[in-house]
């Protein structure tokens, strides 16, 4: 097994790696998430959030990349695809060999990306299988969204298990909505894609 995992920001007990697999800074595995890579490699960006049940597994002909700031919410199964920067995705979503979902994307829960779809950068997916049913910039949300869930990670590491309800949490992830806000509202800020 090759696990580069020394940054990771949290790693439940539970949590099942096998294979060559790469956990950037900060990223995250929740309770009973899977990754398998018998073949190829599993590479999770920075700050990105595998959350409960997940399984990852990698394709017939390539790995599964997924980009930082991610939230792979639970019940999830990704399958040799490729997952942007700044991307959520829903709950019990299915994405198949091949797909390749863009930056600050939301896919809605349960949606079905059968093999080869490819999903615009700035796209809310729905469905199964899944259609862009509305093109919107979902960095702020999503950002969020994947901050809130590294920030709940340290806390986890500490056997911190109620951050969510510290006042000064709370504060501080609406401190950073209105940063974001600022960074992306002021021309000509416009948000990275990229890392």
């Amino acid at each position: 097994m090759e696990l580069i995992k020394k940054n990771a920001a949290y790693i439940h007990p539970t949590a099942q790696i096998y294979g060559k697999v790469k956990l950037c800074s900060g990223s995250s595995l929740w309770p009973y998430a899977v990754i398998r890579s018998e073949m190829y490699e599993v590479k999770i960006g920075e700050k990105t959030n595998i959350q409960d049940f997940v399984m990852i597994h990698i394709g017939t002909s390539k790995g599964t990349t997924i980009g930082s700031h991610c939230s792979i919410t639970h019940h999830c199964t990704l399958h040799g695809c490729v997952v942007g920067d700044n991307t959520l995705i829903g709950i019990n979503s299915t994405i198949m060999d091949d797909c390749v979902v863009g930056n600050n994307c939301i896919l809605a829960g349960h949606t079905f990306l059968p093999q080869g779809t490819v999903v615009p950068d700035n796209s809310v997916v729905v469905g199964s299988p899944g259609k862009v049913i509305k093109n919107r910039n979902n960095y702020i949300a999503n950002r969020l969204i994947a901050t809130f869930y590294y920030e709940n990670a340290l806390a986890y590491a500490q056997g911190d298990h109620r951050r969510w309800s510290d006042p000064q949490f709370i504060k501080k992830m609406k401190d950073l909505e209105t940063q974001l806000k600022s960074e992306v509202d002021c021309p000509p800020c416009q948000p990275p894609v990229s890392e």
